[in-house]
């Protein structure tokens, strides 16, 4: 069997996308299982939309049941502070009396500044809540948009392999011919030093031409490592090299860290 063929075909962006057929899925299921080759691309496949939503569920959660004590605890505070309110006067007499409302006003006070500093909290979780819910949205719409790209028969997959100054090195383009748009998944490389910046650059190999499409901005921010770049080249190759920062006219070839060549 080819497997190369077999896996710039698209069926296992279909597979993990899960808009096959069951019988198709079974076909593929077995296919995995036989060919380390192909269950290493779809795992490669499933870790790209997984880092697009990686950050999906919010790293921590409020304790609804926490603060539904909380809420539950308050009016029985409210009821405390009523009874304090209406005490029987003519039980006291002289300064004990005045000894005890002090001391009961200061538990007061006390209560309600700690009912206060709850709600406080509570509003601030649910701010926090609030904010994470709008980030998830957020990256289930680059995770849509990712399957949806998986899903593109018009989708090209070109591996990048590492070069001589970082054999390590690996990256990928899912490239878009038809609408000219490239994601470039840059997780195989190193974070660049200060000052310097990743540069992609579309290639036509005869003659050689390089022409760039733009630079992996704020890397070491993004957790994903999944940039959208624009690429309306009749591209033969891409490369990726590490330049100065703001980019460079043409790239710097002895900082060359992944080069991929276009299925012909």
């Amino acid at each position: 069997m080819d497997t190369k063929q077999y896996i710039e075909s698209g069926i296992l962006e279909l597979y993990v996308a899960g808009a096959l057929s069951e019988k198709e899925n079974v076909e593929v299921s077995e296919l995995i299982k036989q060919y380390p080759e192909i269950r290493k691309e779809v795992e490669e496949i499933e870790r790209a939309i997984v880092i697009l939503s990686g950050s999906l569920a919010p790293k921590s959660t409020i304790g609804f049941d926490k603060i539904s004590n909380k809420i539950s605890s308050i009016p029985k505070i409210i009821e405390l502070k009523q009874e304090i309110k209406k005490p029987n006067w003519f039980a006291y007499s002289g300064w004990a009396a005045s000894v005890l409302l002090a001391i009961g006003m200061f538990w007061m006070f006390n209560e309600y500044k700690s009912v206060e500093n709850n709600i406080q909290l509570i509003a601030q979780q649910n701010a926090e809540l609030e904010q994470k819910i709008s980030e998830a949205n957020e990256s289930t719409e680059k995770a849509k948009e990712l399957v949806a790209i998986f899903r593109d028969k018009d989708i090209e997959t070109i591996k990048l392999g590492g070069q001589q100054v970082s054999p390590d090195s690996y990256a990928k383009v899912y490239w878009n011919k038809k609408d000219g748009v490239a994601f470039i998944d840059a997780l195989g490389l190193p974070e660049p030093p200060s000052g310097k910046v990743y540069q992609v650059w579309s290639l036509t190999l005869n003659p050689l031409t390089p022409t760039s499409m733009g630079l992996l901005e704020n890397f070491a921010d993004d957790e994903n490592k999944v940039f959208k770049l624009a690429n309306l080249n009749e591209s033969q190759a891409f490369g990726i090299t590490l330049e100065p920062e703001g980019g460079s006219e043409s790239p710097t070839m002895d900082q060359l860290y992944t080069l991929g060549l276009v299925a012909s």
